[in-house]
């Protein structure tokens, strides 16, 4: 039951983790912070205090509310900290070998009845809870970039996914101030079977010569009035993400309309990942954003 929930574990403090216990934090939840390193979290709790002063500078939030937000959270490089959560999120890398490790490492520290959930943003549900001793109070929990400011998070149901569950991860998701949809346990689900495929195409476009880095961006920034451009969006979300999402869509599925663009494989060979690298289809070391291509 939601009123049961008064501390929620998130596992990961990367740009995805970071945002889920800024949100959770301000919505009054106690937060346990966890990752690998040191280094990770500070960054991690440096971008939750950078977000909350931008949303107390915009009048979003309140100065008391921030800093009441931020005494919420706790971090730690272990598992112990999540021992007396009711939930935990894990929001770590989209890889499935990492998934399963943290789960089967997560499960024997927590009570019985704590509930779980993944944010992956395309690897099967009932796969991830079956790595679980509790596949019953597993469920997917998809939150959108950047957490604090986009209003969406997808809910999917694994087959062993228990009512009670999923209905209390609803009501959880509103208390966050997001509004939940429900989607089946298909790859990539509803945002990403839908996004990835036309970033992967913006891809294809540029590979084949069709047009430039600039080109391609500003066609559909005019063209469709999107806020971003498909190859400037790419390198937000991180190209490694964008290309094992579309590895998840190719395998689960299939059709090779999910293939993914060599020209992407290769900037992922190359390191080039996007923003968090400083160079993907732009290079962001100066002011300015400057097409690689």
């Amino acid at each position: 039951m939601l009123q049961d929930i008064t501390k929620i574990g998130v596992i990961g403090a990367g740009q995805m983790g970071n945002g889920i216990a800024h949100v959770c934090a301000l919505s009054e939840f106690d937060v346990h912070l966890a990752d690998v390193s040191q280094e990770n979290l500070e960054k991690g709790l440096a971008a939750i205090k950078r977000n909350m002063d931008r949303q107390v500078q915009r009048d979003l939030i309140s100065a008391d509310d921030a800093k009441a937000a931020q005494a919420r959270i706790k971090s730690g490089t272990d598992y112990k900290g999540f021992k007396d959560c009711q939930l935990v999120i894990e929001a770590a890398t989209e890889k499935e070998d990492v998934k399963k490790s943290i789960l089967e490492e997560l499960c024997p520290v927590l009570d019985e009845g704590a509930l779980i959930a993944s944010n992956t943003s395309s690897i099967s549900i009932t796969r991830l809870g079956s790595y679980t001793d509790r596949p019953g109070k597993f469920v997917g929990m998809h939150f959108m970039n950047p957490v604090p400011r986009m209003e969406l998070v997808e809910l999917i149901r694994g087959i062993a996914t228990d009512e009670e569950t999923f209905s209390c991860i609803r009501e959880l998701t509103k208390k966050l101030g997001k509004k939940p949809v429900s989607a089946e346990d298909f790859p990539a689900f509803i945002v990403n079977r839908i996004l990835l495929p036309m970033i992967n195409e913006a891809i294809y476009t540029l590979y084949e010569g069709v047009g430039s880095v600039d080109a391609i961006d500003t066609a559909m920034k005019l063209g469709t009035h999107h806020p971003m451009g498909p190859l400037e969006l790419a390198d937000f979300i991180g190209l490694d993400v964008c290309l094992a999402v579309m590895q998840v869509l190719h395998e689960g599925l299939a059709d090779t309309k999910y293939r993914p663009c060599p020209l992407l494989t290769k900037y992922v060979e190359a390191g080039w990942l996007g923003r968090k690298t400083n160079r993907g289809f732009y290079d962001y070391s100066g002011d300015t954003p400057v097409p690689t291509r």
